[in-house]
């Protein structure tokens, strides 16, 4: 295995920016499948997962474990994607490597399939760096992994002007960013981001999920 070799935040930072986005997402769509980033922070076995799913086709599933943390990313346009060679595969040393303890979480095929995959990153509990496999690509063949966390790096302003296509509502930044700064979700905030949502509703979720207090 080796050292992870593009820059990521710590797995706290990283949990942080994922309930960010899904209390978002909760509060701009009532719909819960139309919405890309998600949390659930009761999932099995005592592990929590994160979610962006585009409905692209592309998909980011980060689940959080008593034994670490397991990143499975799949980009369907990279050349690494499995139904793009010739004989169907996952390609070679994304997982051969993985931490058999963590990689046992992602064969849960009821929520998302093992086998798209184009990138895996982990880190254990108590590592202080993230890791992946052996992954043979000498010709340095775009695996997704830029794309897809970097959804995960998006500031306050990329995430409004995202939104606000993606739902076709106009989003305001002012409520975004207090959001992203980590304060208390209220009946209010919810009415300036969304004056659609039923805000009794959005606080039921919200509560549910442990991210309508302030995190900061």
């Amino acid at each position: 295995m080796r050292i992870w070799g593009s820059p990521l935040a710590d797995p706290d930072v990283l949990k942080n920016r994922l309930m960010t986005l899904a209390a978002l997402d909760v509060i701009l769509s009532s719909d819960k499948w139309l919405r890309v980033h998600r949390y659930e922070p009761q999932w099995r076995g005592g592990a929590e997962l994160g979610i962006i799913d585009n409905g692209a086709g592309d998909d980011l599933y980060i689940v959080y474990a008593p034994e670490g943390v397991i990143i499975k990313g799949f980009d369907h346009l990279s050349p690494m994607s499995p139904h793009a060679g010739e004989e169907y595969g996952v390609w070679p040393g994304i997982y051969e490597e993985t931490p058999k303890e963590l990689l046992v979480y992602l064969e849960d095929n009821e929520l998302f399939e093992y086998e798209d995959v184009t990138f895996c990153i982990w880190r254990e509990s108590g590592d202080s760096q993230w890791r992946t496999g052996e992954v043979e690509n000498p010709e340095r063949l775009d695996d997704g992994s830029g794309f897809l966390l970097g959804r995960l790096e998006d500031t306050p302003q990329q995430y409004a002007d995202w939104a606000a296509t993606y739902y076709d509502e106009p989003v305001q930044l002012d409520a975004v960013l207090q959001i992203f700064s980590g304060s208390a979700i209220t009946e209010e905030l919810i009415a300036a981001l969304n004056p659609k949502r039923d805000a009794e509703a959005a606080l039921e979720e919200l509560d549910a999920l442990g991210i309508r207090e302030s995190r900061a």
